[in-house]
């Protein structure tokens, strides 16, 4: 008889609801082991949740430090006394201290801009086929005119003109697709259409172009009487502190050490004082954001290793995490300096409280930030300092992945795996449970049901003397 049939007759020949007992048993026999492994497995669980978050939040903190402090807001910046002339960018790296210098701007940089003479037809004119010739050189330009042209060491680039690109249009694209240097554009207005032509800034980006066949009446440079110099090649003239330097652009790296400056518009016998700002707004901030993120951080790695309920508490990852985190205030950030200039982030004012969580001294920290800016800026410099102290705790906190010429995973990388692997072993366990509950459910079922099949016998056997006995009694 089939498993399920027998577990529908069960308890008609006893009485007994054995299916119900059967269960009770089978679940008593397995309770304790079921009990444990699932302890096991949200014990697993909790681990693995709050290592992840561990991960990531001290990953995160570090990263956002990193950003910051590569931004180059807590850097000394460098200013300009009139934006309209002179605008200056720090360049990446650079200190900027003692920063003082007078720039005058007598001349920016442009490229040669020229154009034919207009076409009636517009855009769509058919110019012919043929060649057009591109030379740069220097050049001397009068009244919109070419008057002198010296090519430069560079070879003259070729552009073929066909039927698919014979028209107005169609040569601005050709020259264009060249990428020879220049760019092309038609321009239109009620008189037609004309080629404009136009280079990048510096003497030397002069240009001729010529044309061979019909194309001549595109010529561009000397005796080119179809076209006109709209303007000339020419560098940015600049005096620093009154010394005239030349530039083919209009953005100057290094002029002024560490300093970018970006040139707006000439003013011949305008100075413009070259300064610099300290951020000691900003550097406070970033000590006061500093510390509330670390102590959100701090708590959630103190509350993991709680001894008497933290699910990380014996976790060798999280432990070492927890140490390096009690010990920054007192790391040095700097190598070693005289005495008394602050090196380590307690001598900002950043003092550890009882709790282990960090809190700010703002007078002591706005006087550092008075006394020893330099080094207060150093401390927060990209990729130095403190940057470099909290990367080399995250990078042993959140570890690496085993590969191959790596070696075995590391930090929270390798907590991670182990648990995950304890957790495997865990729902194998419970698989292995299911399926001894089903056959014991099984085996006992069968046994209940062979004796409640002798117990309906037993009972057959009682109705049958006790109606002879009551026959017996009535013949009597």
């Amino acid at each position: 008889m089939a498993i399920e049939s027998i577990a529908k007759t069960l308890g008609t020949g006893s009485g007994i609801d054995i299916t119900s007992l059967v269960g009770q048993l089978v679940d008593a026999s397995f309770a304790n082991k079921n009990a444990s492994l699932t302890a096991k497995d949200e014990k697993l669980t909790a681990q693995i949740s709050k290592t992840s978050e561990l991960k990531s939040s001290i990953s995160d903190f570090a990263s956002a430090l990193s950003q910051l402090t590569a931004g180059g807001t807590l850097a000394t910046q460098p200013t300009s006394s009139n934006i309209g002339i002179v605008k200056t960018t720090r360049l990446a790296g650079a200190t900027l201290t003692g920063l003082n210098a007078s720039v005058e701007v007598r001349q920016l940089a442009q490229g040669q801009v020229a154009s034919t003479s207009a076409f009636a037809g517009g855009a769509a004119t058919v110019i012919g086929e043929g060649t057009l010739t591109l030379t740069f050189g220097t050049a001397t330009v009068a009244d919109g005119a070419m008057t002198d042209f010296t090519a430069g060491s560079g070879t003259p680039v070729t552009i073929t003109i066909d039927a698919a690109n014979n028209t107005l249009q169609g040569v601005a694209n050709a020259i264009n697709a060249a990428k020879a240097g220049v760019t092309a554009s038609v321009i239109t207005d009620s008189s037609g259409a004309r080629l404009m032509v136009k280079s990048a800034t510096g003497a030397t980006q002069a240009f001729e172009l010529s044309g061979s066949g019909a194309l001549a009446s595109l010529d561009i440079g000397r005796n080119a009487s179809g076209s006109t110099i709209n303007a000339s090649a020419q560098n940015a003239l600049v005096a620093l502190d009154g010394v005239e330097v030349s530039y083919p652009v209009n953005s100057i790296s290094n002029l002024v050490p560490g300093v970018r400056l970006d040139l707006v518009a000439s003013s011949v016998g305008t100075k413009v004082t070259i300064g610099s700002t300290r951020p000691s707004e900003a550097l406070s901030q970033a000590v006061t954001n500093f510390v509330d993120t670390f102590n959100q951080v701090y708590k959630l790695v103190k509350e993991a290793m709680d001894p008497i309920d933290g699910p990380l508490r014996g976790d060798p990852v999280a432990k070492d995490l927890l140490r390096q985190l009690k010990g920054m205030t007192l790391t040095a950030l700097l190598p070693a300096t005289p005495d008394e200039t602050p090196v380590a982030l307690a001598d900002l004012g950043v003092a550890t409280q009882r709790d282990g969580t960090l809190r700010i001294d703002t007078a002591r920290l706005a006087k550092v930030l008075t006394t020893w800016p330099d080094q207060i800026e150093a401390m927060f410099a990209g990729g130095a300092g403190l940057t470099k102290v909290l990367s080399k705790i995250a990078e042993s906190a959140v570890g690496k992945t085993a590969g191959k010429g790596i070696g075995e995973a590391t930090g929270f990388t390798a907590s991670l795996i182990n648990y995950g692997k304890a957790q495997d072993k865990v729902d194998a366990l419970q698989d292995g449970v299911l399926v001894a509950v089903e056959r014991m459910r099984d085996r006992m079922t069968q046994q209940f049901a062979a004796m409640d099949s002798k117990v309906a016998a037993y009972k057959s056997t009682q109705s049958f003397l006790d109606q002879q006995i009551k026959a017996w009694n009535s013949d009597n």
